[in-house]
């Protein structure tokens, strides 16, 4: 098949069996790859516990990995959240999801639990599992560079080896599928890393029409101000989200009790650039290039990482942020989760983080140990434990991440109808709200944000299981991508085609987390937000969320997707994949 290889490489970790099987046609073709050829092949075994060896911890690739496609080589992580219950999917870049495809499978589907500790080796046609006594308790660094003459890697470090619930899986050059707990599924199932390479090439259909199509996409970037503008991701990674967030006054501060820091220009991205002189990288085949690295080839933190281990916790001390960054890196910890659930701790308590705290407790989190054990349960979790479950800005149980949601309303929709919990990657409402692409749009207003939200979410399941960067739909649209696919499968795609694929991939999620017992209670944002305004100031007000109309937002967005006023399916349950 052109594009896909129709193929799937089963892991038995209980039994140590691999296996290639085939996968049909029309679920490649319905599901795309990515995101929903994961959670197509979750299906069946959904209502699995989270410490249940048979749940499957899927990678799956997409049909324009490895195409030359720009922005298209990412690989997607799905299985069920030990930290939420809801059904997860992490988006890593680099060059994991080419070689995977070069080893001539679509996706590895990986259940059981192994007696020791083990890694998976897939060189072209050959799979194995080797042992992994001498790497388990190594570090992500330590790791890739143990496994570095194999081809691409996806590695855990301590944190998922002893169950943190927001454990990540790393990849090389700072890449990871870091939220939600993967990597504790994958260290509960001991197993250390996977190495994938090969030499199949993707096949193409069409490559003059590909040829075009990659021509518009890039022309596309090129000409977008928020990718390639002077402040754009090319130039400054998303580091310059810090300096538009304090700007729109929705920088988390204090655990969410204020929406400014004033300090927060201490590790902007021009401050970023003036101490640092990073250099610029990215995934394989991308022109964004938004990663940046410092002169020892050092990954330099995402925004969300700096915006919450600085303001959230009251910080402005760039070296004590960086090295926080390099730890979570190191130990495989989302840097998410770990702040917040480190601001949580601080509120109950009523101390003062300081720069000295961040590795030790950090260290200690990865470790289970001490106050570390409880850290590592999450945000809801201890504020629960400690008689507190008000102070954790969570939905879903999922740590809210850098945007602070009383200053964009269609965001604030977003954290509580995503299928993930509470996160803004699912929507992307950031795109209409803040930097007022495709169509400017009011953020203080909860008027025709259901109707946004679910044209957003829509594109970006599509796109993910396109395995295309979120931020390719900040120049480019499912048209030009639907155009890339055709051209590479020989199928004939449309944009409406992609969004109807997308809609359906909304809709299974949204039916699994319903099957686990979650409700529209769970559809819900912290009380904070509702009872306490955010910081006004330079004539922009923030005011507290107006309960009633978030509501009744929400009750149209569920009128849209087809569920009824309580977002369950009616008796004629609407579209899934197939």
């Amino acid at each position: 098949m052109n594009g896909w290889h129709g193929q799937a490489l089963h892991i038995d970790l209980t039994a140590g069996t691999l296996q290639r099987r085939q996968l049909p046609t029309d679920l490649l073709t319905g599901s795309i790859g990515g995101r929903g050829l994961g959670v197509r092949l979750l299906r069946d075994t959904i209502h699995l516990t989270t410490d249940d060896p048979d749940l499957p911890l899927i990678f799956a690739a997409g049909p324009l990995s490895g195409s030359g496609v720009p922005a298209s080589d990412r690989v997607a992580v799905v299985s069920r959240s030990p930290l939420t219950g809801t059904v997860f999917d992490g988006s890593a870049g680099g060059t994991f999801a080419r070689d995977l495809k070069s080893a001539g499978v679509d996706a590895l589907i990986i259940q059981g639990c192994s007696p020791q500790p083990v890694w998976l080796r897939l060189s072209g046609t050959e799979a194995s599992l080797q042992p992994a006594a001498q790497l388990w308790g190594g570090d992500i660094p330590t790791t890739l560079a143990a496994l570095s003459g194999h081809g691409s890697v996806a590695t855990i470090g301590t944190a998922g080896e002893n169950g943190v619930l927001y454990a990540g899986i790393l990849f090389g050059q700072g890449n990871a599928a870091g939220r939600g707990g993967l990597g504790a599924i994958m260290g509960g199932k001991q197993l250390k890393a996977i190495s994938v390479q090969g030499d199949q090439a993707t096949t193409i259909a069409d490559p003059t029409r590909l040829q075009k199509a990659n021509r518009d996409i890039l022309r596309l970037f090129r000409a977008s101000p928020p990718l390639f503008g002077e402040f754009g991701l090319q130039a400054f990674g998303t580091a310059t989200f810090v300096d538009l967030m304090a700007q729109r006054r929705m920088t988390p501060t204090d655990n969410f009790r204020a929406t400014v820091f004033p300090n927060s220009t201490h590790y902007s991205g021009p401050a970023l650039r003036h101490a640092l002189h990073p250099t610029s990288g990215g995934c394989n085949g991308c022109p964004i290039a938004c990663k940046k690295f410092n002169h020892s080839g050092i990954p330099l933190p995402e925004y969300h990482t700096l915006s919450h281990f600085g303001a959230l916790n009251g910080l402005d001390d760039l070296p004590a942020l960086l090295a926080a960054s390099a730890d979570c890196y190191r130990l495989g910890l989302d840097p998410v989760s770990a702040a917040v659930t480190l601001a949580t701790a601080s509120e109950i308590r009523g101390d003062t983080l300081t720069a000295a705290d961040l590795t030790p407790r950090l260290e200690a989190i990865a470790q289970c140990k001490d106050e570390g054990a409880l850290l590592a349960q999450g945000a809801r979790r201890l504020a629960v434990a400690l008689g507190r479950p008000e102070v954790a800005m969570t939905v879903k149980s999922l740590e809210l991440p850098a945007f602070d949601p009383r200053g964009a309303y269609g965001l604030a929709l977003a954290y509580c109808t995503s299928g993930r919990g509470g996160c803004h990657t699912r929507g992307n409402p950031i795109s209409y709200e803040i930097l007022r692409r495709p169509v400017p749009t009011d953020r203080f207003s909860f008027a025709g944000k259901a109707r946004m939200l679910r044209i957003a979410e829509d594109s970006i399941a599509a796109t993910d299981s396109l395995a295309v960067c979120r931020y390719a739909l900040f120049g480019a649209s499912l048209e030009e991508y639907a155009d890339a696919l055709s051209a590479v499968t020989g199928v004939d795609y449309s944009s409406a085609a992609l969004a109807t694929v997308g809609a359906n991939i909304v809709l299974t999620e949204r039916s699994y987390n319903l099957d686990n017992g979650f409700t529209a209670d769970d559809d819900l944002l912290p009380e904070r937000f509702f009872t306490a305004a955010g910081s006004h100031g330079q004539d922009t007000q923030v005011p507290a969320l107006d309960r009633d109309r978030f509501l009744a937002e929400r009750c149209t967005y569920y009128h849209l997707r087809g569920l009824t006023d309580t977002g369950t399916f009616p008796a004629a349950s609407g579209p899934l994949l197939p």
